[in-house]
């Protein structure tokens, strides 16, 4: 499956695909883990996962605080509206509910994991099978779609990064796997693509914690998440913001006690050969990159350089 190479942008009226790999050059921006989708971290290896039961949740409650509002705002003007109101909501929230119950009941998808020692990645797949593709060849494109309509224009995006099955006698259907994360695409999704190529071009360092897994599910958590951002911003802000909007309008709190239930700890890779495959190596047997990696980012370097000289100027 070929795709135009990394810095690439086609634009359309209302869309935008931005490609960032292969090859894997550097995007300009800070890596940030925006979805929490890493969930392991250490000097050989990044685990990352797609599964988000809390995001699901933060989308759904505003819908069923705005039924709930509708329903108490109507109760003395119209009780059948009321009462009309308070059903169609509970059909409409409670389909998207189902799911994300029945979610909690699933296994955890396993993560792919980025081995930068080897310069490969892991890629799990159904029946116990995965594959091993070789880190250069990992395509990533940041997609944006633009709707008009009366309440003005709203915009979605995802990060998409695409793995090619390596068995050259694999079936059709089993050729391609690929990755979705809703992030808003744009500069969002190649921050959180620097996550991942920066774990793997410039070191684990560079790559944020996961630090979002690391304390469990416990209420102790949220509140040092608040105390941290009432230092950055006040406790006002902080109340107004993460107390008020992110408890009654998003309930975070909820949406933070289910994901990490359920990612605590993150499902690990257990295949034999892939524990063997997950260890250190040597430093004299670490895979190099490509030499036409090495031209590629040169180059992408020598750009955003000159561009941050231009906006200095």
């Amino acid at each position: 499956m070929s795709t135009p190479p990394a810095g690439t942008t086609k634009k359309r009226l209302l869309s935008r695909n931005d490609y960032l790999a292969p090859l894997p050059i550097p995007t300009g921006r800070k890596p940030s883990d925006v979805l929490n989708v890493i969930w392991r971290k250490n000097e050989v290896f990044l685990d990352v996962g797609s599964y988000s039961i809390g995001s699901a949740v933060m989308v759904l409650w505003p819908g069923v605080m705005l039924f709930l509002s509708l329903a108490y705002g109507l109760r003395n003007i119209s009780p059948e509206l009321s009462t009309f109101t308070l059903i169609g909501g509970g059909v409409i929230t409670g389909i998207p509910a189902i799911f994300i119950i029945q979610g909690l009941f699933r296994e955890v998808p396993l993560p792919v994991r980025f081995n930068r020692q080897r310069r490969e990645v892991c890629v799990p797949r159904d029946d116990g099978e995965y594959w091993i593709v070789p880190w250069e060849t990992v395509t990533a494109a940041a997609t944006q779609q633009s709707s008009v309509n009366q309440a003005g224009r709203a915009t979605m995006g995802l990060l998409i990064i695409g793995f090619e099955n390596p068995d050259p006698q694999a079936r059709e259907d089993n050729k391609h796997y690929s990755l979705g994360f809703n992030c808003g695409g744009g500069t969002t999704a190649m921050a959180l693509w620097e996550c991942m190529r920066s774990y793997m071009e410039v070191g684990p360092e560079a790559a944020p914690e996961a630090a979002a897994l690391n304390s469990g599910a416990n209420l102790r958590y949220y509140i040092d998440y608040l105390n941290d951002k009432a230092k950055e911003r006040g406790w006002f802000l902080t109340v107004l913001w993460e107390g008020i909007f992110g408890i009654f309008i998003f309930n975070a709190p909820l949406a933070t006690y289910l994901q990490r239930k359920k990612l605590y700890p993150p499902p690990d890779l257990s295949y034999p050969d892939i524990i063997e495959w997950s260890k250190p190596l040597p430093p004299e047997q670490w895979a190099k990159r490509s030499p036409e990696l090495e031209a590629a980012i040169a180059e992408r370097e020598a750009e955003l350089a000159a561009q941050a000289e231009r906006e200095l100027a």
